[in-house]
């Protein structure tokens, strides 16, 4: 069985014993939390939500915050001549998928 949740504006495709690494959580490391966004739930009866499916849910253990790859980009402004170069690192959570609930 697998689900579809929203979590920060992004959908993600889950199932059971699974690990995803999603935008930062604000909740320890450790934490159960419950994810009523879903979208989908399939299995041997898909069901589609419009737009969630109703009584869904789906439970998950926090493992860790983590922080992304570097990303560096570049500001060029052509009749100034000047550049800019930024850089920033997404912050993470990686979530423990315990269960499906419909």
């Amino acid at each position: 069985m697998y689900a579809v949740i929203v979590a920060g504006g992004k959908q993600y495709r889950v199932s059971e014993g699974t690990q995803v690494v999603v935008d930062r959580m604000s909740a320890e490391v450790g934490a159960q939390i419950n994810i009523s966004d879903v979208l989908m739930v399939g299995g041997e009866k898909p069901q589609v939500g419009a737009p969630t499916v109703p009584g869904a849910k789906v439970t998950a253990t926090v493992v860790a915050h983590e922080q992304g790859q570097k990303t560096e980009y570049v500001r060029y402004l052509h009749r100034r001549r000047t550049r800019t170069q930024k850089n920033g690192r997404a912050k993470l959570t990686v979530l423990q998928i315990n269960g499906i609930e419909v």
